[in-house]
């Protein structure tokens, strides 16, 4: 048996880190139309929040306790990965800047500006005035700081100014605080000579503007705009706990007020002594502090993207209008057309308003006795919660598990389960030591003749309108049977007592999901040792779980060819000598997020293909309620095969991982055609698009895969460098 080190894997820290520097180079990236790249700018940030709040975090919390154990891949201690984390963040949030000015300044060509006050003409300035004193001035509460008042307890993530004043009649200076309040835009539009022209200011700098009208009597000698991310790692402790639904409610209020874990302030109004005094108060190491060259906290780029963009069509990409499979349109009756055959749905290549019109002609029908469901993560006004809503209280039979411990949609869940509660469904937690992680829905119906019929969808990812727009995942809409009575066998599971029923086609998590992919990875080494076509091809968000890693390896020594496409995390390292020779990693990120979760066995031509909520983490092979499905329709696993192909040799948009873990842009040669797979499958799956390559036959009889060994070719190369 193979010994395994710590070089042969990547941390996951550090792997998640390198994911947000893809994100960055696409915000990088002068190929992207400018206001896209300023929305990569704002994913970027808002993924390190999550990062810092949650993960890191969690690190800290593990020093603080004592705990100073290597994790069990790379062998890196909690004190060793917060070393390591904060040089690679700091690298990475200088980069994001430098590369926000230089974007402001394109912008700037492009007739969008940024503008501080002493950019503003008269009439702007007149503007910004009377905007403060009407809008902004009655929501401001300044708040002193002294022996008498001590430094307030402020909010997580909350944009705030430390203010630094005097008085000269008593010769001292005095600190005070102005939150920025988050119920006003984070940007205000100031008029322009014409509507060819989008000048900008942000609202801190309004604030600071004018910001002496709230210190009548003093001089205001600086301001400094600055932020606090605050620990929100929210564990449950839920022993002798009867009620979830409270427990996690009173979690949530220690959130917003954790430990703090980093601040950010403006370098261009650095006060040292402000600094000094607020790195003392929520006693920060010096590796906590973010000195940034710009306005703090990037995600309000989002906004200027949303509400700016949308008038430069240049500046955007252009929209890809989503298909409707022929028989699913509006105004179809979907269980008819259900009844005829199953449905394969690539959202958002595919519209999702057909999985939101299934569960609205279910609430409406007559003849649909139930339906059940799980909600993991739904949008702010969900039509599909609505449907439920109508569908118990016109009297169906309405079951629903809402998953409260959905991190950051915990409150949002909660608001869900009451309202759904209020109507008449009946709402159920799942097990408090578990998340339910499946995307199930399904339907009971009376056909004519009083047969009853069971309609069922499966997903890889959420019940939610919105992120499907944005977010790539596999869905199927079917009747069949051996699926049907699993899906009532896992409500009956997850509503009542007794152990794990007996699938027909599931396989499921915690544990069992996890030995079943150990023992395909096995057979197909056993049949490779046989026949000499070993094949597997697996997509999903991350992989972080050792013994599949492992498996994997030894499945590459065993001679299996095997192609893995992970957006995220990836502690596996591809391209090592003797150990995963056979192995190639490659990561998209384009301007959908690829969220769908896939996995191929050749297994000698009987080709087995999986869809699935769960990726191949160890959290979701022991720690959650997952669902793994099959896909039995040739037609629909010939689709599959042919996504996966066109991603395998994605040349804009691609990288492949090398073997010390860094990971590289995929080019495209000199004469060689231009692959860019989320263009090329909206495409394909309108019916515009016929040169799928045969990636997934052995002998290279093809261009794209003569490109797929020479990209290994060229890793090997990398590698022996």
């Amino acid at each position: 048996m193979t010994t395994y080190l710590p070089e042969h894997f990547n941390n996951r820290e550090l792997s998640w880190l390198s994911f947000n520097e893809r994100v960055l180079q696409e915000a990088i990236d002068d190929r992207n139309p400018l206001m896209e790249r300023l929305k990569f700018l704002g994913i970027f940030s808002a993924n390190l929040d999550e990062f810092y709040m949650v993960r890191f975090g969690g690190l800290k919390d593990e020093v603080l306790a004592g705990f100073n154990q290597p994790e069990d891949k790379a062998g890196l201690t909690p004190k060793q990965q917060i070393k390591a984390i904060s040089i690679k963040a700091q690298e990475l949030v200088e980069v994001q800047y430098a590369t926000y000015k230089k974007i402001v300044k394109q912008l700037g060509t492009e007739n969008v500006r940024f503008l501080r006050p002493k950019h503003l003409n008269k009439e702007q300035l007149d503007f910004v005035k009377l905007y403060f004193r009407t809008h902004v001035f009655p929501v401001l509460t300044p708040i002193a700081v002294d022996a008498y008042r001590p430094f307030p307890m402020l909010l997580s993530k909350s944009l705030n100014i430390a203010v630094e004043i005097s008085s000269t009649s008593e010769g001292k200076k005095r600190l005070a605080l102005v939150q920025v309040p988050a119920v006003l835009p984070r940007f205000l539009e100031l008029p322009t000579e014409d509507e060819e022209h989008a000048d900008l200011m942000l609202l801190e700098d309004v604030i600071i503007q004018f910001i002496d009208s709230l210190f009548k009597g003093f001089e205001v000698e600086s301001t400094m705009p600055f932020r606090i991310t605050r620990n929100a790692d929210m564990p449950f402790h839920e022993e002798g706990s009867h009620d979830v639904l409270k427990q996690i409610e009173k979690e949530l209020k220690k959130r917003r007020y954790g430990v703090g874990i980093r601040l950010e302030v403006q370098q261009r109004s650095l006060s040292k002594e402000l600094l000094f005094m607020l790195q003392d108060v929520l006693d920060l190491h010096d590796r906590d502090i973010f000195v940034v060259d710009g306005p703090i906290d990037l995600t309000f780029l989002f906004g200027i993207y949303n509400k700016i963009g949308i008038e430069y069509d240049e500046m955007i990409n252009e929209t890809l209008i989503p298909f409707v499979p022929e028989g699913l349109e509006p105004g179809k009756d979907l269980f008819k057309a259900v009844l005829k055959k199953d449905y394969l749905l690539h959202h958002p290549y595919h519209s999702f308003d057909p999985v939101v019109r299934f569960i609205a002609q279910a609430a409406k029908d007559p003849n649909v006795l139930a339906i059940k469901q799980t909600l993991y993560r739904v949008s702010g006004d969900s039509p599909i919660i609505k449907a439920l809503t109508d569908a118990a209280e016109s009297g169906k039979q309405v079951t629903v598990l809402v998953e409260l411990k959905a991190r950051f949609d915990e409150e949002k869940n909660i608001q869900w389960a009451k309202q759904l509660e209020k109507a008449g469904a009946h709402v159920i937690y799942g097990y408090k030591e578990l998340k339910t992680h499946s995307k199930i829905t399904l339907v009971v119906r009376i056909l004519e003749g009083g047969v009853l019929q069971r309609f069922v969808h499966l997903g890889t990812g959420n019940y939610n309108d919105s992120t499907a727009k944005l977010y790539t995942d596999i869905g199927l809409l079917t009747t069949n049977e051996d699926l049907a009575e699993d899906a009532t066998n896992f409500f009956n599971w997850l509503s009542g007592y007794g152990e794990r029923p007996s699938w027909h086609e599931f396989e499921t998590s915690p544990d069992d999901m996890l030995d079943f992919f150990l023992h395909k990875i096995q057979d197909e080494i056993k049949l490779h040792e046989k026949y000499g076509n070993g094949r597997i091809v697996a997509k999903m968000n991350s992989l972080t779980d050792k013994s599949i890693i492992t498996k994997l390896y030894d499945a590459s020594q065993a001679g299996v060819k095997i192609d893995l496409i992970i957006r995220g995390i990836c502690c596996l390292r591809p391209g090592i000598k003797g150990v995963s020779d056979n192995i190639r990693v490659v990561s998209i990120i384009d301007r959908y997020l690829e969220h769908s979760r896939i996995f191929y066995f050749y297994q000698n031509g009987k080709e087995d293909l999986y869809c699935s909520s769960a990726d191949w983490m160890t959290r979701n092979m022991k720690k959650r309620i997952e669902i793994l499905f099959p896909i039995l329709d040739a037609g629909h696993k010939s689709y599959i095969k042919d996504m996966l192909a066109l991603q395998l040799v994605d040349n804009v948009k691609a990288r492949i991982q090398r073997a010390d873990g860094s990971y590289v842009y995929i080019k495209q040669e000199p004469g060689q055609e231009k692959i860019q797979s989320q263009i090329i499958i909206h495409q394909y799956t309108g019916g515009r698009w016929n040169n799928i390559p045969s990636v997934f036959e052995r002998e290279p009889s093809n261009w794209a895969e003569r490109e797929v060994l020479r990209l290994r070719a060229e890793n090997e190369k990398m590698t022996d460098d």
